[in-house]
């Protein structure tokens, strides 16, 4: 599809083009942080623990006097930092066991797939919790545990369009030109799961952030004093009752950042028109 003719598709969507604008607002958000936060994300003042939010704290402050907002900022650059490269590193490990699994076919194929149903069949959240135990807990642990986990699905998913395109017409003409099976695989193939890839990867982001949310807030996850949204909503909810705005704002960061990647997903999808263009 010519970007013209994709951007013309995309920018009907007024819902997924809000998203791909709140998601842009959001990584500048992390890029830029230590330019936009009114206070340090460390600074205590015990003089001002469980503060409302007011005009000098616009979130309130938590249980050691940090400033919620200053700390939501904060948490906004490693969750999304975790997730971006979790949900990159899961399509490229994916990618390129699910292609070679399909364009081998057979035997080799059998195996390959055999081995991604075993885990596959063991659930993610335990999953991710045993390589955390095992790994360490911290940026690095979650980012490898992320990884292992979110390539399975991608492999699947791109195993099955290697073993449709490889039927089509003008493979087979690569083929009896003389064509490698790697450049068959790398030039004429893979190119065209290109809009599969974009739009899974608007799918894995999220999927990487609620796994690293529930994680930390389950308390495996990143620990003191690093902060993500996860662990901001950990705090929180020991303070429910009485201070609901503690675990209010990291939800409410959570839920709105994975709608909007949903919304950026059925409008690519819409957009790219995945059926009908491969």
């Amino acid at each position: 599809m010519k970007p013209r003719s994709f951007w013309k598709k995309f920018k009907r969507d007024r819902i997924a083009l809000c998203s791909l604008i709140l998601i842009f607002f959001l990584v500048a958000v992390a890029l830029l942080g230590d330019w936009l936060l009114p206070y340090p994300h460390d600074l205590q003042n015990v003089e001002n623990t469980l503060g409302t939010p007011s005009r000098t704290h616009w979130m309130g402050t938590d249980e050691l006097g940090r400033d919620l907002f200053s700390r939501l900022v904060y948490g906004t650059r490693i969750s999304m930092a975790v997730s971006f490269l979790t949900g990159f590193s899961a399509l490229i490990l994916g990618t390129c066991y699910g292609a070679i699994s399909g364009y081998a076919g057979g035997g080799v194929d059998n195996v390959m797939m055999r081995g991604v149903d075993v885990l596959y069949a063991i659930p993610d959240l335990l999953l991710i919790i045993l390589i955390t135990v095992l790994i360490g807990r911290g940026v690095t642990g979650i980012f490898i545990a992320l990884s292992l986990v979110g390539w399975i699905s991608v492999a699947r998913l791109i195993r099955g369009e290697v073993l449709r395109l490889k039927a089509l017409s003008y493979v087979e003409a690569a083929r009896a030109f003389g064509a490698t099976p790697f450049m068959i695989l790398f030039k004429h193939i893979l190119p065209n799961t290109v809009g599969v890839l974009i739009v899974t990867l608007t799918f894995r982001i999220p999927s990487a952030i609620l796994a690293e949310s529930t994680l930390s807030f389950i308390g495996l996850g990143l620990t003191p004093p690093a902060a993500s949204w996860g662990t901001l909503a950990n705090e929180g909810w020991k303070a429910l009752k009485f201070y609901p705005h503690l675990i209010l704002f990291p939800g409410l960061a959570i839920f709105i950042t994975m709608l909007a990647f949903n919304f950026l997903g059925d409008g690519l999808r819409d957009a790219l028109d995945i059926r009908r263009e491969s």
